[in-house]
């Protein structure tokens, strides 16, 4: 049977350099292939151009008569007041499916990608279901290749292993572009790199994603042995020019134009092995102090519910804690407690005296008026690195940033890109403890694998949120496993972790079928809790950010009032008064709802 897609001799240039040249990719019945490349090396172009969506300079992409073709893109956005169905409902009629089969069709898509309120407002939800429901918008079509640009992305634990098994599962071929390991690793049949270090731009390994890394260390391997034998030979070749043969022989003749034949083989050999790399290294203090931090049976109660008990944990100098837990447990509000932006309800948490913490959150704004000059060195054209000063051209190039870039708007910039100059930023603070949440988004795996070697160096403690469970296993010294309902659990990596949640379903699911036996479907009669409703479910997910941007606002308030500046003027007192009575308002109002969801999803 004809391969689904057959792409040939693809080529795309932006400006004067091209992004890649003369690629050839097929897709055939049965393939799930990983995609991946440095940042810039046009994967997302490659899959676009698959799907249709971007014309090449050369090449052509052929389907097969009668395929469909549907795509995922990095971004999931939907219209304003279009619900759930609605979204797959103009999907089936962009494919011109009859609208008996719709209904059944949507319950079915909806049902496997875990939605059960099909009327919610698609724009309203999270970045994690607007994901889920740009997946269940192109599985709808019944499609023969599903492409997926980035599908891990806003994701979180539970939600990336949702889609490994409906992937692996899945009756269609799909490739998909990612920097998650684990999930190339449990989903990938078929490798394929985009990377200008290969003689033909790319390339494509059989196997899972641990093979592909054996075979290209084999390639690059032969490649270097093969780069170190013709140099040796243009030596020779170079030296028998230099003694000044006579060209009027034919054989001559011919031994010179070999020769620069060689040369230029050699400089194309040499320029695609040539790659650069971000140099990530995060400064430490000069702090002797062994002991850094020290929880001592720390309790963070809201309303009703209580996030995490007697949490006693010491934190030290070179110890690397995985922070993990579901939406909701807490893990933001333990960062925050440690950067002493919130108060434990019980217990203390004891610092060593002048601690330096660096924090990274996860939002990662940035000035978008600023260029990329004045993001990466804010007060003149230099900065100042463990006790050196750097010209900013220098200190950007380290990020893989070029000169010509550094007038460029930041908000003209990637999210990858964006990320490496947050990472910049932090860089230039000693610290003693390093708080990330989420410091993998958008990086590629190169940059991944960089960060991973500077987190393993860093002498100082670190606290770490992110999904990248490798990364998590190759990082952490300890994992805090927060489950919710109050439960702390140590572990030593993420995997001990991994194992005890599966086993904490089982005995929760035996549990429950204990209970409604005995209840004799007692669940049903008045007075009974119910569960979250899926609209409920998404505001659960995400009150804790919601209070956490809430106190935010209180603490604001709460200075402005104390400005001495405003104490003379009445009106502007009377106006710092009432912003702080709304800004409280507010918060109450959060922690009750928070309370009340909890108590219902009990």
């Amino acid at each position: 049977m004809p391969p689904i897609l057959n792409a040939q001799g693809l080529s795309i240039r932006f400006g004067a350099q091209p992004l890649f040249r003369n690629v050839s990719f097929t897709v055939s019945q049965g393939d799930r292939i990983g995609l991946i490349g440095p940042n810039g090396s046009g994967k997302s172009t490659l899959i676009g151009m698959l799907a249709g969506r971007i014309d090449p300079d050369a090449g052509e992409v052929a389907m097969r008569k009668l395929a469909r073709v549907s795509f995922v893109a990095q971004e999931s956005e939907f219209a304003a007041g279009q619900s759930v169905r609605e979204v797959l409902s103009n999907a089936l009629r962009r494919i011109k499916v009859h609208e008996r089969e719709w209904e059944a069709r949507i319950a079915e898509t909806l049902g496997r990608t875990g939605f059960e309120d099909f009327e919610q407002e698609a724009a309203t939800l999270s970045g994690g279901w607007r994901k889920r429901l740009a997946i269940a918008e192109a599985m709808v079509e019944l499609p023969d290749v599903l492409l997926l640009d980035e599908p891990t992305n806003h994701l979180d634990l539970s939600g990336i292993q949702w889609l490994e098994e409906l992937l692996n599962q899945a009756p269609f071929a799909c490739v998909f572009v990612s920097h998650d390991r684990y999930f190339l690793e449990n989903v990938a049949l078929e490798m394929v790199e985009l990377n200008r270090a290969y003689p033909d731009g790319v390339l494509r390994v059989r196997g899972k994603y641990s093979e592909f890394l054996e075979k290209k260390e084999a390639f690059l391997l032969a490649q270097s042995k093969q780069q170190d034998a013709l140099t040796n030979r243009v030596h020779t070749e170079m030296e028998w020019l230099r003694r000044g043969p006579k060209a009027r022989a034919t054989k001559a003749k011919a031994r010179i134009d070999t020769a620069h034949a060689m040369i230029g083989e050699l400089a194309e050999m040499r320029s695609r092995s040539r790659t650069a790399s971000a140099g990530i290294e995060f400064s430490a203090s000069e702090r002797q102090t062994k002991r850094l931090v020290e929880l001592d049976g720390v309790t963070y109660t809201i309303g009703n519910r209580t996030l995490f008990q007697n949490i006693n944990f010491p934190i030290t100098a070179g110890m690397r804690v995985g922070l993990v837990g579901a939406n909701g447990s807490g893990k933001t509000t333990l960062l925050r407690l440690l950067l002493g932006e919130a108060q434990p309800t019980a217990g203390t948490i004891r610092k060593a005296d002048a601690l330096r913490v660096v924090y990274l959150d996860q939002t990662r704004e940035l000035d978008e008026s600023l260029t990329l000059r004045r993001a990466l060195a804010p007060d003149s054209d230099s900065v100042v690195y463990q006790g050196r000063v750097v010209h900013v051209a220098s200190w950007a190039s380290k990020f893989l940033f070029t000169s010509e870039q550094l007038n460029q708007p930041v908000k003209n910039l990637s999210g990858g890109e964006r990320a490496r100059v947050l990472i910049a930023k932090l860089m230039l603070q000693p610290a003693d403890l390093l708080l990330l949440d989420e410091p993998t988004n958008d990086l590629d795996i190169p940059t991944l694998e960089i960060l991973e070697e500077s987190l393993l160096e860093y002498p100082g403690a670190l606290v770490l949120i992110t999904h990248d469970r490798y990364m998590l296993d190759r990082v952490s010294t300890v994992v805090l496993g927060l489950d919710g309902n109050g439960g702390a659990e140590r572990f030593a990596d993420y995997s001990q972790w991994d194992v005890w949640q599966a086993e904490q379903r089982d005995i929760d699911a035996e549990r429950s079928t204990q209970s409604k036996s005995r209840a004799g479907g007692a669940s049903t009669k008045k007075g009974a809790k119910t569960k979250l409703s899926y609209l409920e479910a998404r505001e659960f997910a995400g009150i804790e950010d919601k209070v956490a941007a809430a106190e935010e606002i209180l603490h604001e308030a709460r200075v402005a009032l104390e400005n001495p500046s405003i104490a003379s003027d009445g009106a502007r007192l009377l106006a710092a008064h009432a912003q702080l009575d709304r800004a409280q308002d507010a918060v109450d109002q959060l922690y009750a709802r928070w309370a009340a969801l909890t108590e219902k999803q009990k």
